[in-house]
């Protein structure tokens, strides 16, 4: 909708004076990007209307019109905690907040991640019976339910709203029945346990660790049990033996001796270097053939 159709036409210079200032706040916001001075024309602009009380009730959607505007300012200058007191302050109570601002609050309190503080206004507008037959008044029911009620976990309250007076006005059978499926699916994942990312990832991790120390002792292993047949068949120095085995297992291994978990991969290493010293030193009668 145009700004150009919000009254047509101004019945007097005053309210012309109005419809001008509105276009002013909009071309600020949207042209200049002058958030602060787009609000701060709605404010005047609404002040200015709290005087034209005569008039008031010819062009409310004027006064509408400065509200939108002021409320997509505020979130753009990132003070969105302000926007619904200042729209109860210009309304005065919450059942008289039009549709199509209180769309604007629920959505913007939903995507700022505080669905909570549109509840109670949102609650009390939609039971307020004048604004049943308002043409927006569907569109809030359906944001107040998945935007309010669901992602706040409060599934006994949002299946009451779905079948009740509310909903059953709004919805038709097969919408409350999708409507009770969508809160049951949230209440099934609200009563799940979340995943911790840290632990899983410490398993992952631990488990890629254990792998590859496995692979490597192996290949560590077949390496000795190797030098440990050469030994039997050949007379290699002692040192030079030592020296190879302990050079094996610094270059394969590199492993703490205080982690737990190299106590299993010290232990093979330490069982294959005395049975190679065994075969080399110990009598005759007890080398294998």
């Amino acid at each position: 909708m145009s700004i150009g159709s919000v009254c047509s036409p101004p019945p007097s210079s005053a309210l012309f004076h109005m419809f001008s200032m509105l276009e002013s706040a909009a071309e600020q916001m949207m042209v200049h990007r002058d958030f602060q001075a787009a609000f701060d024309t709605c404010e005047r602009g609404l002040e200015s209307l709290n005087n034209m009380e005569q008039e008031e009730s010819r062009c409310a959607e004027i006064k509408a019109g400065f509200c939108i505007v002021g409320i997509q300012a505020l979130a753009e200058l990132n003070q969105w905690p302000r926007v619904l007191p200042w729209v109860l302050k210009l309304y005065e109570h919450q059942e008289k907040i039009p549709a199509k601002i209180l769309q604007m609050c629920i959505i913007l309190y939903s995507k700022v991640g505080e669905p909570a503080v549109m509840q109670e206004a949102a609650r009390a507008w939609l039971h307020c019976p004048s604004n049943s037959r308002a043409s927006g008044f569907r569109t809030v029911a359906e944001l107040y339910l998945l935007h309010v009620l669901v992602p706040l976990g409060h599934s006994e309250a949002a299946r009451e709203f779905i079948v009740g007076d509310a909903g059953s006005g709004v919805f038709t059978e097969h919408q409350r029945q999708t409507a009770l499926e969508v809160v049951e699916a949230r209440d099934r994942e609200n009563r799940e346990p979340a995943p911790n990312p840290d632990s899983t990832l410490d398993t992952e991790i631990s488990a890629r660790t254990v792998s590859s120390q496995g692979a490597v002792v192996h290949k560590l292993e077949a390496m000795l049990r190797f030098l440990y047949r050469r030994l039997l068949t050949s007379s290699f120095p002692l040192r030079r033996v030592f020296l190879l085995s302990v050079l094996l297992y610094m270059l394969f291994l590199r492993m703490d001796p205080a982690l737990p978990s190299s106590f299993m991969w010290i232990s093979k290493l330490l069982q294959l270097l005395k049975q190679m010293w065994r075969t080399m030193f110990a009598p005759y009668y007890q080398t294998p053939t």
